[in-house]
């Protein structure tokens, strides 16, 4: 059991290391498991990787929760498609071309109207959650 949090313990200090604060970590989290749902196929880790460098965050992190978050993008495909579908009133075409980028479409639009509630939520979640590993490790060090 000793062994198993040792593990744990390593693997998590190699995502956080010293000297990041405990606000990039949690910006980190909530922007990857943001993008990481994001009803496209092969974009969230793009896009991850894109706000890592661009709001000088953790990437390792970053794409750690992003890969952890790919069920959770499939499993939000249909309802982010209901979602778009009942907001967008578009005539469908007949055509399966068609009907695959509306369906695109809807589940992008559904995804959009979720992300900001959704990503503000998860931030004020996480943040005492890591506040407290924080000072656990300080303690521990």
């Amino acid at each position: 059991m000793n062994w198993k949090r040792r593990f744990w313990k390593k693997s998590l200090a190699a995502l956080f290391p010293v000297g990041v604060s405990a606000e990039t970590i949690v910006l980190s989290a909530a922007l990857a498991l943001l993008l990481g749902v994001f009803p496209m196929y092969g974009c969230p880790t793009l896009l991850c990787t894109a706000a890592a460098v661009l709001f000088r965050l953790n990437l390792p992190a970053m794409q750690a929760v992003n890969l952890l978050s790919s069920p959770l993008q499939f499993a939000l495909w249909a309802p982010f498609n209901h979602l778009g579908a009942r907001l967008l009133h578009l005539p469908g075409g007949r055509e399966l071309a068609a009907r695959i980028g509306e369906a695109l479409l809807h589940a992008v639009t559904g995804w959009c109207c979720v992300a900001i509630p959704l990503g503000i939520l998860i931030y004020l979640t996480l943040k005492p959650a890591v506040r407290g590993m924080e000072r656990i490790k300080l303690q521990t060090a």
